[in-house]
């Protein structure tokens, strides 16, 4: 299973998605203006020097020549503050979902000291709650501060990660803010109001195993957009946790809809499993979500149990071995379906 890995460097969260084909459609990810940097496909610019920081380096992060997962680095004069600015495009878009991973990841990368000190939307571009804005004090073991900015733009999510020395924390919080109020969205509509992810107990649910049944006459349909409320519009519930081999993994539920869509997110770039109602009655399609691709399968006759949802997501699901269908997204939104094929996670 694809994942975006935390760096054990303190500058910020690394991305690792695996490479796909390009597509027919190419492009740079990136453009230098005078002054800017600006990410081609997603129409979202950032000054080159900004809150005492300035533009070192920008490229992809993975999916080389398709543009769908970006990322530029910033540092201080002196190197000790650094910042990398990303832009990707995740098939599943959830800026409340990225901030909480992310979260999640922050505080088990750098330990029970790391206290989180701020967490709530901020404005972008102008506008208010356009981001979620949080700070982390105290991270290994009282040595850094890192604070981090999550923006829901159309098709994109942008994630800002700021790190530094704990005595440089005004300047790692002054590079976030400056950087979210920097920031410009060419298509300011498409810019999401999110709020932090919260969370409830979910209602007893049913955990006995499920039978997963192959799409019939050919090749699934495209994904469709998984019916879950997103950017932290409606409250999410916790159905239960799946161990395996590599973490524990929350699976989550709108509240209040027991026939709703079921996700369990993986990582903090938008990787996740989605187990959406088929149809009204007829079962649960599962679809797994990354930066610029779905893998589409068939149908569950019910919600799956924790053991073999920790069994498809360690790849030991024999019903699971092979996607019926690979769908591949280029950077301008276009989408490339491939059979289905084993060994792709």
């Amino acid at each position: 299973m694809p994942a975006r890995a935390l760096l054990l460097l303190p500058i910020a969260l690394g991305l690792a998605t695996p490479t796909l084909a390009q597509t027919a459609q190419d492009m740079e990810a990136w453009t230098p203006t005078a002054t800017a940097l600006r990410a081609n496909a997603a129409g979202i610019s950032l000054p080159q020097t900004v809150g005492g920081l300035s533009l070192t380096k920008s490229g992809e992060a993975s999916n080389g020549g398709r543009a769908v997962d970006n990322y530029a680095q910033y540092l201080s004069q002196d190197g000790a503050v650094q910042a990398t600015f990303y832009v990707y495009m995740p098939t599943y878009a959830d800026a409340s979902l990225a901030a909480y991973m992310t979260d999640k990841a922050i505080m088990e990368r750098f330990g029970d000291k790391t206290r989180r000190t701020a967490y709530q939307s901020a404005p972008v571009d102008g506008l208010p709650q356009r981001a979620i804005r949080a700070v982390y004090d105290d991270a290994a073991d009282g040595a850094l501060t890192t604070a981090a900015g999550f923006v829901h733009a159309g098709r994109w999510i942008v994630k800002i990660r700021v790190t530094g020395p704990t005595d440089r924390r005004k300047n790692v919080l002054d590079g976030l803010d400056a950087m979210l109020a920097s920031l410009q969205v060419e298509d300011k509509a498409s810019l999401h109001m999110t709020a932090p992810a919260h969370f409830a107990a979910c209602p007893a649910s049913d955990a006995g195993e499920a039978r997963l049944t192959p799409a019939q006459d050919g090749a699934p349909a495209l994904p469709h957009s998984v019916r879950i409320p997103r950017d932290g519009k409606d409250r999410l519930c916790l159905r239960g946790a799946v161990e395996t081999a590599d973490g524990r993994y929350d699976i989550l539920q709108q509240t209040g809809r027991r026939d709703g869509a079921i996700i369990v997110p993986v990582d903090d770039s938008g990787t996740l499993l989605a187990f959406d109602p088929a149809t009204p009655g007829k079962g649960y399609q599962l679809s797994i979500h990354m930066v610029g691709q779905t893998d589409l399968y068939g149908t569950y006759d019910k919600v799956p149990s924790p053991r073999q949802i920790a069994a498809i997501l360690d790849g030991k699901d024999p019903q699971t071995a092979q996607a019926q269908a690979i769908v591949a997204y280029a950077a301008t939104g276009e989408a490339t379906m491939q059979p289905g094929r084993a060994g792709r996670r």
